[in-house]
């Protein structure tokens, strides 16, 4: 998987995990709002992985 690849995976699942964290808060629903924040922190560490990627390639 590419370095951008990653990133834009990245960017969906913290997208995915903040709407997730929202609709927990709505509801009430304090897993819902674990389950956002676990899926945001994969995205920001997909997206830390393209970058590496990124700059190893450029290397």
């Amino acid at each position: 998987m590419s370095g951008t690849s990653d990133k834009i995976k990245g960017l969906a699942n913290e997208a995915v995990g903040n709407v997730k964290q929202g609709v927990g808060k709505v509801t009430g629903s304090d897993k819902l709002q674990v389950e956002g924040k676990v899926q945001e922190k994969k995205g920001e560490a997909q997206q830390a992985v393209g970058k590496v990627k990124d700059a190893v390639k450029k290397d």
